[in-house]
């Protein structure tokens, strides 16, 4: 634990929890694939890992993350001026560009196949391709998930390029505008990217929004994703 780390946990614990005693606390430079940070108790220490992309970010910005993690570690209402600018570190040019470089380095991603027992996305991506977006997108990576999950259904992931369906709709009886509005999605994820607006990421800008409404099949869609 680097001194610094120490004095800067210490004053936003002690800033959170003015009359309460001090744990002992482990914290570290960890390397994530991303820009992750974790905090929990083991054995009465507070554990802490900071991703290492952030070794060098000003002291603020690590106030911010003590403050941040220690708020809800301890339930504490986490200060807005804490999050706007941690968020606003994060989407500096610099910083991103960095972070996008880190998870195409260290990040594994798990491909399997676009070719299901039932739907192959790779089809349905050409098809989707033609019909809304005039052939003009560099289709990327098309894979199935590991696992038929239903709390992620599907994702874009810039860093690798790829789109990731749920196997959860890879079956016969999955009607086919649920497997393409769920890729159709993903694709406006690809011509769309995240952008920053001040210190908030967009992720569904209103072009997005106007844009998926031309899924012909969009409320029903909508309505079976509610029941999955």
């Amino acid at each position: 634990m680097t001194p610094k780390l120490k004095d800067i946990f210490s004053e936003a614990y002690r800033e959170l929890r003015p009359r309460a005693p001090f744990p002992e606390f482990q914290i570290q430079f960890f390397a994530f694939s991303n820009i992750n940070n974790t905090i929990r108790v083991r054995q009465g220490k507070v554990l802490v890992r900071v991703s290492d992309l952030l070794s060098g970010a000003p002291n603020d910005v690590l106030h911010a993350i003590a403050h941040i993690l220690l708020a809800k570690l301890y339930r504490k209402e986490i200060e807005p001026r804490h999050a706007t600018r941690y968020r606003r570190y994060l989407g500096r040019r610099d910083v991103s560009g960095k972070a996008h470089l880190l998870r195409q380095q260290r990040g594994r991603k798990m491909l399997l196949s676009p070719k299901g027992k039932h739907y192959d996305l790779e089809s349905i991506f050409e098809d989707l391709n033609r019909r809304f977006f005039h052939g003009l997108l560099a289709r990327p990576l098309m894979t199935w998930s590991r696992h038929a999950s239903r709390q992620s259904l599907g994702h874009y992931d810039p860093a690798h390029n790829t789109i990731v369906i749920s196997r959860v709709f890879d079956r016969a009886d999955m009607p086919g505008y649920a497997v393409e509005y769920l890729v159709y999605h993903e694709m406006l994820h690809l011509k769309h990217p995240v952008k920053l607006n001040g210190s908030r990421r967009c992720v569904h800008p209103k072009a997005f929004q106007e844009e998926e409404k031309l899924f012909p099949e969009l409320e029903k869609a909508k309505q079976l994703l509610k029941h999955l």
